[in-house]
């Protein structure tokens, strides 16, 4: 299959970022718990969810991490509206075609969980939403038009959020 010419890149505003799409509903949910306070039940389970919650964090920010090492390494932007030159499918994007955002994710569900901010787990659910829309399938298109067989071989084998199939090239 002959791929189409994509444009520039995937995202032509910042208003398409994950910043936004995570960053906004994260401090309105900071501004409901402010003025409609609510609260996880701690009990017994106060300590283990402080500590998952701080696992989950580092595992967000890991994957961060490598993700940014692996488009350094590779020589590929991370800002949007920057084209891509080659699809990243080494390190911890084998196991996620999306750790960036997998990481936000992590991230944000660790620190409600270690703070106590159920607000936070509320509004994740529609910035997921978004991110699927305004964040993901723009770059799924992108990389579809200009990577074209390899990209869709790699959709084959490495999940959206996280997993491959048993015939997975990519580790």
């Amino acid at each position: 299959m002959m791929p189409t010419m994509p444009s520039e890149s995937a995202h032509h505003s910042y208003f398409r970022t994950a910043d936004i799409v995570f960053g906004v509903p994260f401090l309105v949910a900071l501004i409901l718990q402010w003025v409609v306070p609510v609260s996880l039940p701690r009990g017994l389970l106060g300590p283990a969810l402080i500590l998952g919650g701080a696992g989950l964090s580092a595992v967000g920010v890991a994957s961060i991490v490598l993700a940014r090492r692996e488009f350094a390494r590779l020589g590929q932007p991370t800002d949007p509206g920057h084209p891509t030159s080659k699809l990243v499918t080494t390190g911890v994007f084998s196991v996620s075609r999306n750790p960036l955002y997998l990481g936000v994710v992590c991230f944000l569900v660790g620190v409600a969980l270690a703070v106590n901010l159920p607000w936070v787990l509320v509004l994740l659910l529609p910035s997921l939403v978004a991110c699927q829309y305004v964040l993901i399938a723009p770059e799924e298109r992108y990389l579809s038009a200009k990577f074209g067989t390899e990209y869709q071989e790699y959709v084959a084998t490495v999940q959206r959020w996280i997993g491959r199939t048993r015939r997975s090239r990519y580790r």
